[in-house]
């Protein structure tokens, strides 16, 4: 599939009108205030990757971030890793993503828990960085590179905008087995063609190649699969939905594409991944 049709595609996936008023809609049910809210009142339907915001936290230590570091979030959805990364460690982020309407909305819960000194987010595409070389201290990518085929061309555009002596972070679903028949949908995918994950060597090999040294490289799967069954439960229970969660994206299908998720981890078929590598300096 050429550039432009995924990007169409994956715009049509995740871009869902109305995304703003469901989670101020689910706030306002929780009893909260906006003139009171911080980043962790939003991180059930805006960390909507394995681990949520534990993970966050749990990576960020592991790349060893800085106060005032500069990072660029690539893949930044509903900037809910960004807010967290300024809020614990004082970092700057920049977030882009495909799918313009998240960008809007990460913005907005961003001026809502007054982190907008911290966080911008914008429209962008992680196989042409608009960015200039060697711009940012870390570059980070949690769970948004499912729908990258170019992969190396993402790996490429990372090292070009990275400091030398930067980190390239990251957390990814990768293949458990390259080419692995997984069940859809998911909540990256409806449907195989969108999906595009590759396994641990082919991923690892490719950074490899650009003279970045790994740091950490970590299969995560047991680490949060406990976790993350109980919660895909949760989601499944029509009867007891959470008010704020990610259905409030990915709608009546939040629920399967979750027990999906489970599925396919616990079969071997995907895996969770870690990862900090440095640019040479």
């Amino acid at each position: 599939m050429d550039n432009q049709a995924l990007e169409a595609r994956v715009n049509e996936h995740y871009g869902k009108e109305g995304l703003l008023e469901r989670i101020l809609t689910a706030a306002s049910d929780e009893g909260l205030r906006l003139d009171h809210c911080q980043s962790s009142d939003f991180s059930a339907v805006s960390e909507f990757h394995i681990g949520g915001r534990k993970s966050t936290i749990e990576l960020a230590k592991m790349a060893q971030l800085s106060e005032g570091d500069k990072v660029l979030d690539v893949g930044c959805g509903l900037g809910g890793p960004a807010r967290t990364l300024v809020e614990e460690f004082g970092v700057f982020v920049d977030g882009i993503d495909l799918t313009s309407e998240f960008c809007a909305v990460a913005n907005e819960l961003t001026r809502i828990t007054g982190l907008s000194e911290g966080a911008k987010f914008s429209q962008g595409n992680a196989l042409n960085l608009n960015c200039e070389p060697g711009s940012y201290d870390v570059v980070w990518t949690q769970q948004s590179c499912m729908n990258i085929e170019d992969k190396r061309q993402m790996f490429a555009e990372v090292n070009r905008v990275l400091k030398p002596g930067g980190a390239y972070v990251f957390q990814e679903v990768l293949a458990g087995v390259e080419d692995a028949v997984i069940k859809f949908p998911v909540p990256w995918a409806k449907e195989a063609n969108m999906s595009y994950l590759w396994d641990e060597e082919k991923i690892k090999n490719s950074i490899l190649k650009l003279n970045m040294v790994p740091h950490i490289w970590k299969n995560a799967t047991e680490q949060y699969l406990d976790e993350y069954r109980i919660l895909a439960a949760k989601t499944a229970d029509v009867s007891n939905t959470p008010v704020m969660g990610v259905h409030l994206m990915l709608g009546g299908q939040a629920g399967v594409m979750r027990r999906n998720v489970v599925s396919n981890l616990s079969q071997g078929l995907i895996a969770i991944y870690q990862g900090v590598f440095k640019k040479e300096k």
